[in-house]
C-alpha cells in the first residue's frame, strides 16, 4: 500500500472514530441504568443485562477515544511515518472493531446471515431498551465500513516474525 492510501486510510479512521466517539459519548453522557431501566419498562431484577450493555459501551468508548488519539497522532507529525501508522491502523482492527463486534459481555452479537435474511446486523442476547438498540445499529454502520476498509489494509501487511540466528557455540 502507498503511503499516501495509508494516509488516506488514517484519514478516514479517524473520522469513523470520531463519529463512534461522538454517539458513545452522547449516550453515555445522558443514560443511566435508571433511564434504562424506564426506557425497558423492566424491574430491578433485569438490571444485570443493562448494566453489562452500558459497561461494554464504556468499554468500546475507551477503545475508540484511544483509537482515534494513536491515528491523530500519526497524522500529526510533521512527517507521516508510514510503519507506525501501519502499526496504528492495525490496533485499530485489533481493538476498536474486535471489541465493538465481540462485546465483553457477550451483550450482543453479529447476525452472520443478515443480508439474506432481512434482520438486524446485530442479534441481541435479550431485548434492549430501544435507545441501547438504536445505538448499537448505527456504531455497527459504523464499524461495518470500517472493517470493510481495514480488512483489505490489515490482510495486506505481510505477518512479520521477527528471526534471531542462535550461534551455536560448544
Amino acid at each position: 500500500m502507498s503511503r499516501e492510501q495509508t494516509k488516506e486510510l488514517c484519514r478516514l479512521t479517524r473520522e469513523r472514530l470520531k463519529m463512534a466517539n461522538s454517539l458513545l459519548r452522547d449516550f453515555l453522557d445522558f443514560h443511566h441504568l435508571p433511564l434504562l431501566r424506564e426506557d425497558r419498562g423492566s424491574e430491578r431484577k433485569d438490571d444485570l443485562y443493562l448494566r453489562e450493555c452500558l459497561e461494554d459501551l464504556r468499554h468500546l468508548s475507551v477503545y475508540c477515544d484511544l483509537g482515534y488519539e494513536r491515528v491523530s497522532l500519526a497524522l500529526r507529525r510533521a512527517r507521516f511515518n508510514e510503519p507506525f501508522a501501519e502499526r496504528v491502523l492495525t490496533e485499530v482492527v485489533h481493538t476498536c472493531i474486535d471489541k465493538f463486534y465481540h462485546p465483553r459481555n457477550e451483550v450482543y452479537e453479529e447476525e452472520p446471515h443478515y443480508i439474506y435474511t432481512n434482520r438486524d446486523k446485530i442479534r441481541f442476547r435479550e431485548e434492549p431498551p430501544a435507545s441501547v438498540k438504536e445505538l448499537t445499529l448505527r456504531l455497527a454502520g459504523i464499524f461495518e465500513e470500517l472493517r470493510m476498509e481495514l480488512e483489505a489494509f490489515d490482510s495486506d501487511i505481510p505477518t512479520r516474525i521477527p528471526v534471531r540466528s542462535h550461534s551455536a557455540t560448544s
